[in-house]
């Protein structure tokens, strides 16, 4: 896959682009994030199965900040197999099964299970923090964040009065 400029996806709306990835350099550098002026969009969905897979091993947690830094600062094509792999590699995962995770789709249906579900709640942006049927969609301040998680307490003390 060889994914679609981005001058070509947003042609006549160039200046929208420079403003979306000023905005998107801005936010990352506020919490530290690097971040790099992307000229590319590649379809995500098979990093996001090996991403399911790599939350199922020891150390995969990584695997999710190194595809972050390969599609957003280094402009890595993360639809290609063998850029997949290697990523899983680098962080200390097994590239075969990694390989045979992709290409087998071991966790597809885990994915369209997601998918659906976001569908069902209406969710359309990431990241996306879900609890109790409640969420907060989008990059969100820490101040937004830091009341829907006291917002959650807030419920679960109610809830375990209740009982």
């Amino acid at each position: 896959m060889q994914g679609r400029s981005l001058a070509d996806l947003f042609k006549g709306r160039e200046s929208q682009v420079e403003a979306f990835q000023t905005q998107i350099k801005s936010i990352a550098d506020e919490y530290g994030l690097p971040y790099s002026d992307r000229t590319m969009t590649y379809n995500s969905r098979l990093a996001q199965e090996l991403g399911r897979w790599a939350d199922t091993v020891e150390g995969g947690d990584a695997l999710h900040m190194k595809l972050y830094q390969a599609y957003f600062v280094e402009n890595k094509n993360i639809s290609d197999i063998d850029t997949l792999v290697q990523l899983a590699e680098e962080v200390g995962l097994d590239g075969d099964v990694a390989r045979s995770v992709i290409t087998e789709r071991t966790f597809s249906d885990l994915v369209d299970e997601d998918w659906q579900r976001a569908r069902e709640m209406g969710l359309n942006g990431v990241p996306t923090f879900v609890s109790n049927d409640l969420f907060v969609v989008g990059h969100q301040s820490y101040n937004v964040l830091q009341r829907f998680l006291d917002h959650l307490r807030k419920l679960q003390k109610e809830e375990s009065q209740a009982i």
